[in-house]
């Protein structure tokens, strides 16, 4: 029995994976399912330090390899869904290599059917099993995409200096990643009317929308 060390930057290959591989990611009753659906395609998984733009994300290496890698500061319940995300990019991979579009018909399907056998409330909590079924009708490309499964999710991370744009009031002041500060200045149907304030300029954010409260 293999084993390795766990911690960012980790690669774990498939003859790794052992019942520990994944213990602190994922919900303890989710392991060995994960471990049943890797098996069957020698693929490397990284653990990577937060990323912005992305939660996890799926690749083909020059030599022909396939990388999963997803984000170590992701509550256990988001991880579960990114790999699972992420793992229905390799098997729609293996069937259709480029010849369909990353997020469509082909990946939504596979997507629902490995994520099917895992939503039960002995894996995630009862108040997320709705909030999930309702996003698995038609999967899009990042759960981030559902504002009320983001809300309900974000009450599993640690906590944080983060918030979403959707929590602030009119007025206030936020910074986004790159460094740029804006005012909140009306909540629209679906976006939020934001001014940039050192150039005045107006752009528009998801609800969902990661940033840095400042007022």
């Amino acid at each position: 029995d293999s084993s390795t060390s766990r911690g960012l930057g980790d690669v774990y290959k498939r003859q790794l994976h052992s019942m520990d591989t994944f213990k602190g990611y994922l919900p303890d009753n989710s392991v060995a399912y994960v471990q049943e659906i890797l098996v069957k395609y020698d693929i490397e998984i990284k653990i990577k330090s937060e990323r912005k733009t992305r939660h996890g994300d799926f690749r083909v290496l020059s030599n022909g390899n396939c990388l999963i890698t997803i984000n170590s500061n992701l509550n256990k319940y988001r991880f579960l869904i990114t790999l699972i995300h992420e793992i229905a990019h390799l098997y729609v991979y293996k069937l259709f290599k480029n010849s369909i579009k990353p997020h469509g018909l082909e990946w939504k399907n596979q997507f629902r059917i490995l994520i099917l056998p895992v939503l039960n409330p002995d894996i995630f909590p009862k108040v997320l099993l709705p909030l999930l079924a309702n996003y698995f009708k038609n999967p899009k490309a990042t759960t981030d995409s559902d504002i009320e499964l983001v809300k309900e999710l974000k009450m599993y991370d640690l906590p944080t200096d983060k918030n979403y744009i959707y929590e602030l009031d009119l007025g206030t002041r936020f910074g986004i990643y790159n460094g740029k500060i804006f005012k909140l200045e009306k909540k629209l149907t679906k976006r939020y009317k934001c001014i940039e304030v050192e150039t005045g300029k107006y752009y528009l954010f998801n609800a969902n929308a990661e940033i840095h409260k400042l007022d």
